[in-house]
């Protein structure tokens, strides 16, 4: 490199992947820690060692198996590890439980261990098997955003497999070392405040079926209809502290005038101390050098600044203060910032595309429907892409005079190139990149004069002749030079001219919430036969992702459904199942309204996940009832008794996945996901215990006895 000149980059991604994935492995400690601090307070050293060991197995097992498979560590599938860690631990609950308590009553632990893998495990695989399946669809998605997740869905399936197979093979190897017979260890008393809070509860929902089953639904109707007032979103902001600054310069603008209006820019961004980098691109994007970024077409009117900050939160003040000062600089400009998302990119937040035959009546629509976006106070960087009409010359060959002259139209249109934009004389090849080799009047458009000058500079470009050999006046063999208004960028979309009318939500808002108010004003547009409205954007990425995903959820949903009836053999267990399925909504509004997140495409797939857990807090609690009614328990008291014995494990698996993921809550691409299990899991974990009980003795006509009472 000549001297003083030096090589850095603007996105070093080997640094950002690094970053990232060392931010995610202390995540992951973290939640390993937590999970067995909390299964250590609550069950008991020996018995929080014993499961503990096993989610550590689990977690070991896994990046195992990745690696066998080339599934690589990175965001998502250690986010996946983080989001099953509580889930992990289910299994190893259920069987350690089940151990400690019958070696408490004086059984060996060989017998022990025996009686409860033989009593468990089929029902564990099945409710491991659901909790796989509530993954599926994006695991089955076979557009871009499910390419982007895949690893979700596959971390999951092979931890959770993992964990019922250690449950029932480690799990009694461990507890045979750490539990002894006859000794208590992290008892669980029935008589305590909390089991006794419960079963005071728990008896008045049971002497009062039909009036609990209505509050439940009613609490689950009310969540539903709040769910309106939650923000709607897709993916958010990236980690990355970097952001883009577009600039579009009046159309046919000389790429010269570009290269000194974005020389300007960089000086003005460069004044700001949050600024650590930046580098520029005049006439075209840069190279796709990230799966998210989406680089603009070549155009001399455009220029890019890609701006790199010192850290992520200085980029929203930053960005303000350049909106201003690059605004004033140009006023003639189209000038917007795009901040970096995570998931696919979308262009613009808000796009509405009118297709059609006609020129000028697209036009017209996309004019009326940018007059009603600027109208619209709180939405910025309104614009279309067809960009304004420019002054078109539009020279007449004459073919009489030109004959005499001896000058062909190939000789006539090579002359007008030469004297306008130029005229591609070939290519020169260097390795693997190929450059157009182009000639150009020494005064061809510089972008320094316009209008009459323009004209009177073609009217005074020269052609060549071969007939007479010499120079002939373009005025001499061109009847007239027409200058008209049009518009040079036509964009089509499925083989029809389409314009598209772009816009950013305001500044504390997300589309979605933007495109509720615009959309009506937009569609009460007068839509001439022949032309369409579609709505793009993020609205349509969304829409396309969650259709893809809804494609995999029908097959999901058919293996949950026959997982619960093949377990039981009955049809009502499988029915109060799902009867608590859309209990998952209560605590997901809750907790996305008092954390002020939209419910974006990742809580989507968190909610999804909620029914894997509700069903399989169901499916223990259910068998349970079984087992003490097998063991000679009368009905009534079999409810109530199975109850009372699956509200530690129970409640245990939701405070060990609420705490797990905890960390994922500053992370910006897991914080919704994260708040939606949370929440969800939380208020739903304390529905089900109540909900599945009582609508267990209203399908079966249990009552409850005096003496339960």
């Amino acid at each position: 490199l000549p001297v003083g000149i030096s090589l850095a980059p603007i996105y070093d991604q080997a640094q950002v992947v690094d970053e990232s994935v060392s931010g995610f492995i202390l995540n992951l400690i973290m939640s390993v820690a937590v999970v067995i601090a909390t299964l250590c307070i609550f069950m008991g050293w020996r018995a929080g060692v014993v499961v503990g060991g096993v989610l550590l197995l689990t977690v070991l097992g896994t990046i195992l198996v990745m690696w066998l498979y080339g599934l690589n560590l990175e965001r998502i599938s250690l986010g996946a590890l983080v989001i099953a860690m509580g889930m992990l631990v289910d299994n190893a609950i259920v069987v350690a439980e089940g151990m400690m308590l019958r070696m408490q009553k004086g059984v060996n632990a060989l017998d022990a261990s025996s009686h409860v893998v033989k009593q468990t495990q089929w029902p564990l695989l099945g409710a491991t098997l659901i909790g796989i399946a509530a993954f599926s669809g994006i695991g089955l998605s076979n557009d871009s955003t499910g390419e982007f997740l895949f690893s979700l869905f596959a971390v999951i399936t092979i931890s959770l497999f993992l964990s019922w197979v250690l449950a029932i093979t480690v799990a009694p190897l461990f507890g045979s070392y750490f539990f002894k017979v006859g000794e208590s260890v992290g008892e669980e008393n029935f008589n305590s405040v909390f089991h006794s809070r419960y079963k005071v509860v728990l008896l008045k929902a049971l002497n009062k079926p039909g009036r609990t089953v209505l509050i439940l639904v009613g609490i689950t109707m009310l969540s539903y209809f709040s769910f309106g007032f939650v923000k709607q979103g897709f993916f958010p902001p990236a980690n990355t502290p970097m952001f883009y600054v577009h600039y579009w310069g009046p159309q046919s603008r000389d790429i010269r005038v570009t290269a000194e209006f974005m020389q300007k820019a960089e000086a003005i961004a460069m004044k700001h101390e949050e600024v650590a980098a930046l580098t520029t691109f005049i006439g075209k994007g840069g190279e796709r050098y990230t799966l998210t970024y989406a680089p603009q077409q070549a155009n001399e009117s455009y220029g890019e600044l890609v701006i790199r900050t010192n850290s992520r939160s200085e980029i929203p003040g930053l960005i303000a203060k350049l909106n201003t000062e690059l605004k004033t600089l140009d006023p003639d400009a189209q000038i917007y910032m795009e901040r970096i998302v995570f998931g696919p990119a979308s262009g613009a937040k808000l796009e509405a595309r009118f297709s059609g035959p006609d020129k000028a009546v697209l036009r017209e629509l996309g004019e009326k429907a940018q007059a009603l976006f600027k109208a619209d106070q709180q939405l910025l960087d309104v614009r279309h892409n067809w960009r304004e009409k420019e002054l078109v010359m539009i020279p007449q060959y004459d073919d009489y005079n030109a004959g005499i002259a001896g000058v062909t139209r190939a000789d006539f249109s090579d002359a007008i190139q030469f004297a306008t934009s130029g005229l591609k004389l070939g290519k020169l090849r260097d390795g693997d990149f190929s450059y157009d080799i182009i000639a150009k009047a020494q005064n061809a458009g510089n972008g320094k004069t316009e209008g009459d000058d323009e004209i009177q500079k073609l009217n005074d470009a020269l052609v060549w002749s071969p007939y007479q050999r010499s120079y002939v006046p373009m005025r001499q063999i061109s009847a007239q030079l027409d200058v008209q208004s049009e518009g040079v960028l036509i964009h089509r979309r499925d083989r029809l001219r389409t314009i598209t009318v772009m816009a950013e939500p305001g500044l504390n808002e997300t589309a979605g919430q933007a495109l509720k108010r615009i959309r009506p004003l937009i569609e009460a547009l007068e839509m001439p036969e022949g032309y369409q409205l579609e709505w793009g954007g993020e609205y349509e990425s969304s829409r396309k992702a969650q259709k893809s995903l809804g494609g995999g959820l029908p097959l999901g949903f058919l293996v949950m459904i026959l997982i619960t009836i093949f377990l039981f053999g009955r049809v009502k267990e499988p029915l109060i199942i799902w009867l608590i399925v859309p209990m998952a909504v209560c605590g997901v509004v809750a907790g996305l309204l008092l954390a002020d997140l939209p419910f974006g495409f990742m809580s989507l797939l968190g909610f999804l996940s909620l029914f894997g857990m509700l069903i399989k807090n169901a499916i223990v609690l259910l068998e349970e009832i079984d087992i003490q009614m097998n063991e000679g328990l009368e009905p009534s008291k079999a409810v109530v008794e199975a109850s009372l014995s699956r509200l530690r494990p129970v409640g245990l698996a939701a405070i060990t996945t609420i705490l797990g993921m905890c960390p994922l809550l500053f992370d910006a691409f897991f914080a919704d996901m994260a708040v939606t299990i949370m929440g969800g899991l939380a208020f739903a974990t304390v529905l089900t215990m109540i909900a599945v009980p009582v609508l267990y003795s209203l399908f079966y006509g249990i009552k409850q006895t005096e003496g339960n009472r």
